[in-house]
């Protein structure tokens, strides 16, 4: 699978920018899309804004055979703004939601991924991205929720556990 993120660093670009990236990205071979949430727009409490983009660019995804993967960057939100955003999310159409871009202050935390397997329905997924780098924090994020793990350790994980 290809993916590729829309919206780096902060999601704070227009509605219509990050629709001609999700286009221009699946035409071009990407089965898979990350958007960074528009944490300007969640900040503000502008939520039908939030969720009117998510949902236009999930139905981009969705018509082209996609997924969507909307990145919250928790490390700079509340713990009432995670939730949020995976209420918006979720009604929205998206596909997960994901802890962080790994550009910010930090990435993965095994309670804010409880947290966002608890604020999504079934249907959502849930990624765990940005600092794991061991079997054990691994298994944490696992054990907490997510069904999917962002790591850029890949093989000194999968050697670590084999060595157990």
């Amino acid at each position: 699978k290809v993916c590729t993120v829309i919206g780096f660093p902060l999601g704070a670009n227009t509605k219509e920018v990050k629709v001609f990236e999700t286009e221009n990205a699946i035409k071009n071979g990407a089965n898979e899309i990350d958007m960074v949430i528009n944490i300007g727009l969640l900040k503000s409490q502008k939520y039908d804004l939030v969720k009117e983009e998510i949902q236009e660019i999930a139905k981009v995804c969705h018509d082209n055979g996609a997924l969507l993967k909307v990145i919250l960057e928790n490390c700079l939100l509340t713990k009432e703004e995670i939730v949020k955003a995976c209420e918006l999310s979720d009604e929205a159409g998206a596909d997960f939601v994901k802890t962080s871009t790994g550009f910010s202050t930090s990435g993965a935390d095994a309670d804010d991924v409880a947290l966002m397997r608890k604020s999504v329905s079934d249907r959502v997924k849930v990624k765990a991205s940005g600092g794991i780098r061991d079997y054990k924090k691994s298994l944490e994020m696992i054990e907490k929720g997510a069904d999917r793990l962002g790591v850029s350790a890949g093989v000194n994980i999968y050697k670590e556990s084999k060595s157990l």
